[in-house]
C-alpha cells in the first residue's frame, strides 16, 4: 500500500486517507483526538493484528465519533454491472421461469445489495464483517432515514478497520454490555470472528432497528436471548448456544465444538422448512395473495448466521409440486467466500448460477441458526436506550 507524509505533523498514511487527514488538522477543535486515531488507522489499515491500537481511551464517546467519521475509509468491492446482482438474479429467475412453462413458481427479492466478498487479508475470519457491508449497502440504498444516521452521514460502506472502530463506539455507548465484555471491549485491528448479536449493537447503536431472529431446538430456548435477563445475566457467559461457534472463536484457529444433535435426514429437512417458511413469509411481508414470478420486494436482506460461518439471504424461490401443489423452497444467498466477479459472470452467462445462490432445505444442517434483519424507522429517546440490551424472537426449530 502506497504512503506519504503528512505535511502539517510528519505521520506517515496510506495515500487513500492523507487528504482528510490533512482537512481534519485545520478544524481546530479536533487536533488532538484527530492525530490519535490517525495513529491507530496508519498501524492497522494494512495488516490487522491483535496488538494493533484502538481509539484513545482519554478521549470522550463524542471526540472518537467525530474523528471516526472523518477518517473511515470507504471499502473497496468489485462493481456489478447491468443494475447489481439482484436485477441480474431477476432477470435469471425470470429466464428460468419460461423454460419450465408448466412449473409454478414464486420468487421474492430484496432490493439492491453489494456483494463484499473476502480477500487474503480476512479470508479466515472476516465473514461476519463482510456481511454487516452487504447489509449496510442495501440500507443505503433503500432507507433514506437510516442513510442520514449512519457512519455519520458518509453515504458509503466503510472498512472493516473503521467498522471495527463504529463497534467499540457502540459498545462505550452502552449497546451489548455483555457483548462487548466477551471481546475485552477491543476488538480494532484484531482477527476475532463476529456475528449476529455484533452486527445488532454496531446497527442499533445509530438508532437503527436491527431485530434478532433464534432458530434452535425447545430445549435450548433458555439460553437465548428471548429469556429475560439472559442477555445480561451476569452468571452466564455464552448468551445463547451461537456464541460458542462465533465470539469464542479467535485469530489462533481453536476447534469448534462438536454438536451431535443434527438428527436424521428427514428430521433436518422439516427443520429446513420451519426456517425457509419464517423467511418465506419474511419476504411476503403479510400480503396475503402473491402472484407466480419474480418481485422485488420491500424487504432488507437477512444477516444468516451458523455454525462456523454466515452469510447474507437476498431473497427466496417457491415451487408448488404435484398434485398437491406442496410448495418446496429455495433460499437464496450471498457467500461472501465466493468470488462476485464469478458470481457475475454465471448470472449473465446464465450458466451455473444455481450453485453459487440456491440452497435447498436439506441443506440446513447444522442444530441452530440465526438471522438479522431491520426495521423501518429510526429509534431515539426511550426507544433508543432500550435498543442497548439486544434481545430477540425465539422459533423452535
Amino acid at each position: 500500500m502506497s504512503k506519504t507524509l503528512c505535511p502539517v505533523c510528519n505521520l506517515t498514511l496510506p495515500l487513500s486517507q492523507i487528504e482528510s487527514h490533512v482537512n481534519a488538522h485545520f478544524e481546530d477543535d479536533n487536533i488532538a483526538s484527530d492525530h490519535h486515531l490517525a495513529l491507530q488507522l496508519a498501524s492497522s489499515s494494512s495488516d490487522p493484528s491483535p496488538s494493533s491500537s484502538n481509539l484513545d481511551h482519554s478521549l470522550s464517546v463524542h471526540d472518537k465519533v467525530g474523528s471516526v467519521v472523518r477518517l473511515q475509509t470507504k471499502s473497496s468491492f468489485y462493481s456489478v454491472g447491468n443494475g447489481g446482482l439482484i436485477c441480474l438474479l431477476k432477470n435469471c429467475l425470470e429466464y428460468e421461469l419460461k423454460s419450465k412453462a408448466l412449473e409454478c413458481s414464486t420468487s421474492l427479492l430484496s432490493g439492491y445489495v453489494d456483494h463484499f466478498h473476502s480477500s487474503k487479508e480476512d479470508k479466515d475470519w472476516g465473514c461476519g464483517w463482510k456481511n454487516i457491508q452487504m447489509q449496510c449497502s442495501h440500507l443505503l440504498s433503500y432507507r433514506k432515514e437510516v442513510k442520514r444516521v449512519l457512519f455519520g452521514d458518509s453515504n458509503f460502506v466503510p472498512d472493516i478497520p473503521s467498522l471495527q472502530r463504529w463497534l467499540e463506539i457502540a459498545w462505550n455507548k452502552g449497546f451489548d454490555v455483555a457483548g462487548g465484555l466477551q471481546f475485552d471491549n477491543h476488538i480494532c485491528g484484531s482477527k476475532r470472528w463476529i456475528g449476529t448479536t455484533e452486527c445488532a449493537a454496531l446497527l442499533r447503536s445509530f438508532g437503527v432497528k436491527a431485530r434478532i431472529v433464534d432458530f434452535a431446538p425447545k430445549k435450548s430456548q433458555s439460553l437465548y436471548l428471548s429469556v429475560p435477563g439472559s442477555a445480561i445475566a451476569p452468571k452466564i457467559t455464552p448468551r445463547g448456544p451461537m456464541d460458542r461457534y462465533v465470539t469464542k472463536k479467535g485469530a489462533n484457529g481453536t476447534k469448534k465444538p462438536v454438536d451431535d444433535s443434527h438428527g436424521s435426514i428427514s428430521s433436518r429437512t422439516s427443520k429446513g422448512v420451519i426456517l425457509m417458511e419464517w423467511v418465506w413469509n419474511y419476504f411476503l411481508d403479510n400480503r396475503l395473495n402473491v402472484s407466480s414470478g419474480v418481485h422485488i420486494t420491500r424487504k432488507g436482506p437477512l444477516y444468516f448466521q451458523h455454525e462456523g460461518h454466515s452469510r447474507t439471504i437476498v431473497g427466496i424461490q417457491r415451487r408448488l409440486q404435484g398434485a398437491t401443489f406442496t410448495p418446496q423452497y429455495n433460499l437464496l444467498i450471498l457467500d461472501p467466500a465466493d468470488f462476485t466477479k464469478d458470481i457475475e459472470k454465471a448470472l449473465v452467462e446464465k450458466k451455473g448460477w444455481e450453485r453459487y445462490l440456491k440452497r435447498g432445505a436439506h441443506t440446513l444442517q447444522c442444530p441452530e441458526y440465526q438471522m438479522l434483519y431491520v426495521d423501518n424507522g429510526i429509534a431515539v429517546g426511550e426507544e433508543l436506550e432500550q435498543l442497548k440490551i439486544l434481545d430477540s424472537h425465539f422459533v423452535e426449530f
